[in-house]
């Protein structure tokens, strides 16, 4: 036997620390080779830890909560020659906590072990959310692809107090009419009768942190510019019941807009750089991020090479990107290498703000919401849609001159979408 370290892993380009958010064992639990071992945030972003090695956990040398350096330990193992060998399914002897969190795992593996032989499929987070709540899965309908469960449909069902749990099916089996589920009533509520205090998640401390960061390096700068999209409006709303129908998903104002921001970073590319203390790193290639919010917390999926894909195809990602942002299946790949952010504060009815940089991006686009004003043409007054587009700059990277002809850039290009000029395909 022997005791070997697990450690933070290098978990992305440029990413220097990660965040526990969640350990999915406890000591005395034996895992296999690359079995998840803990959830952790790093840029905004899920991810999984897995095992380095088959054995035993001996010890978890953080806690939830905790940031760790890539390369710092996390947890040890205990390690065998039996390398391959099953899983041990006796409950270790002791304390009936850790007996019972055994149980719950060996739980957890033998359903993985059903997972792969074609039964329904679970994530880790699901199953350990799952038991912690007496949750029986089989009764759950997941509204995740393919109908898949998600952490936010069990969330949903603790909120609510309907946990189907495998007492309560055979209490209704036997009993009638069925006995109705008291309602769960929070914990911060029992112990807190005015205010409720709510602890700090992983994630919510992970954009705090690099919020904060954005602020105290980066000397922020605004400027913004109205655009009369009139033209886009009709276009976008002749097409969008057809295309929805054909392709499954919507034609979003949001797709022609990033479309648009794309094609200026290639006319303009200093807008596309990023400070690096002793020099400015202009970068090749144009990757939009794109903030999507959940109900507690805002996630950063980045738009690769988004300057070749079309309307359509930049439609679909954004759709796609949105469903994984909210089924919690972001992988590292989804939110690396993003060089330019766009908001979409519009669709809350937002009509100017002015949004905090992605560190280390140079800048950051907030789109506001469509409106219909009256407006000044050829001296008469006249009817049009019209929006706000806002741009946070760096002032190390970027001055007032390059950024007002980047806006005036994306504002031609919008101004003039129709469809007698424009392309969605």
């Amino acid at each position: 036997m022997a005791i070997e370290n697990i450690i933070m892993p290098q978990l992305g380009e440029s990413v220097t620390e990660g965040t526990i958010t969640n350990w999915l064992v406890q000591p005395g639990v034996r895992v296999n080779k690359y079995d998840p071992i803990a959830e952790v945030m790093t840029d905004k972003v899920n991810a999984e830890i897995p095992s380095s090695f088959t054995g035993t956990i001996a010890e978890l040398l953080a806690k939830d909560g905790d940031t760790l350096a890539v390369g710092e330990t996390i947890c040890t193992i205990e390690t065998t020659d039996t390398a391959n060998a099953n899983v041990n399914k006796e409950p270790i002897k002791g304390n009936s906590k850790n007996a019972n969190m055994e149980k719950a795992i060996v739980n957890q593996q033998e359903q993985s072990e059903e997972n792969r032989s074609g039964k329904t499929r679970y994530s880790p987070a699901v199953l350990k959310m799952s038991q912690e709540h007496g949750i029986d899965l089989s009764q759950v309908e997941g509204s995740g692809k393919e109908g898949r469960i998600t952490r936010k449909d069990l969330k949903k069902l603790i909120d609510s107090g309907s946990i189907p749990t495998e007492d309560a099916i055979n209490q209704q089996n036997e009993v009638s009419p069925p006995i109705s589920p008291v309602p769960k009533v929070p914990e911060t509520l029992l112990t807190l009768p005015g205010d409720v205090e709510i602890p700090i998640t992983g994630v919510r401390r992970a954009i705090a942190d690099k919020m904060l960061r954005s602020k105290q390096e980066v000397p922020h700068a605004w400027t913004m510019t109205e655009v009369d999209v009139t033209s886009l409006v009709k276009y976008r709303d002749s097409l969008k019941t057809e295309f929805k129908k054909q392709e499954g998903y919507n034609l979003t104002y949001f797709a022609f807009f990033i479309k648009a921001v794309a094609q200026a970073l290639k006319d303009i590319p200093m807008i596309n750089s990023m400070w690096a203390g002793d020099k400015i790193i202009q970068k090749k290639d144009i990757n939009i991020s794109i903030a999507v919010a959940t109900d507690d917390a805002l996630f950063v999926p980045v738009i690769k090479n988004a300057d070749e894909k079309s309307i359509k195809g930049i439609a679909k990602e954004i759709a796609e990107l949105a469903q994984k942002t909210r089924n919690g299946s972001l992988t590292n790949e989804d939110i690396q290498g993003g060089t330019f952010t766009v908001n979409n504060t519009g669709s809350f009815g937002s009509i100017q703000s002015m949004g905090i940089i992605n560190h280390p991006q140079a800048a950051i686009l907030q789109i506001e919401s469509i409106v219909k004003r009256p407006v000044i043409i050829n001296d008469m007054i006249a009817v049009r849609d019209m929006v706000n587009i806002c741009l946070s700059l760096d002032h190390r990277v970027l001055d007032g001159v390059i950024c007002g002809k980047f806006l005036q850039r994306i504002k031609n290009i919008l101004e003039n979408i129709s469809k007698e000029t424009t392309s969605i395909y």
